[in-house]
């Protein structure tokens, strides 16, 4: 005989005895020792099944799984250090750009100002000549002004000696003795 089919006799004498001592007893059939002997074989099928099963799929499924899960994450992390070494390397192209631009803007504003400076001094020396033009044309005017007014006083001047001459001695006085009394007068 097999060891199978003693295992199954076994078993089913075990299981006989254990019903009829369950039903003479009324108490738990686990606790009956006349079923240990069923109740080990079953539980020694049941544990060598389970773990038939899990060392033959489900452990080495989990460990393909982790080392699978292991594999992705150096990938990531390996992808993440190239990604930060890139954006470490746009940064410094950034930057770069950056001050580039600055120094640019810098030359761009310096320039300008150079050239605004430039025109403003244009401006301003066009004005000045504008203004010394206008200021010789008034002190040309204000030296006309001044001449005209001093014939003017020298004529009043000359004309009141004459009135004033006249009426003190009661005759007419030359206009050359008029013009040098009035001359010195004038030093």
């Amino acid at each position: 005989m097999s060891v199978f089919a003693l295992v199954s006799a076994a078993a089913a004498a075990a299981g006989e005895a254990a019903q009829g001592a369950a039903e003479s007893s009324g108490g738990l059939p686990q606790l009956d020792f006349a079923t240990w002997p069923s109740q080990l074989f079953w539980l020694t099928l049941t544990f060598g099944g389970l773990y038939w099963l899990m060392a033959g799929r489900f452990l080495p499924a989990i460990g393909g799984a982790i080392e699978e899960r292991r594999d992705r994450i150096a990938d990531d992390l390996d992808q993440a250090s190239e990604f930060k070494r890139q954006a470490e390397d746009a940064e410094t192209a950034y930057n770069q750009a950056l001050a580039e631009a600055k120094a640019k803007a810098q030359a761009i504003a310096a320039d300008t100002r150079a050239e605004v400076d430039s025109e403003i001094a244009d401006m301003q020396a066009e004005t000045d000549a504008k203004l010394a033009g206008r200021l010789e044309k008034a002190e040309a005017r204000i030296n006309d002004m001044k001449a005209e007014a001093s014939a003017k006083v020298a004529e009043a001047a000359t004309d009141a000696t004459r009135a004033i001459v006249e009426k003190l001695i009661d005759e007419v006085p030359t206009d050359d003795a008029v013009a040098r009394a009035v001359a010195n007068i004038a030093r």
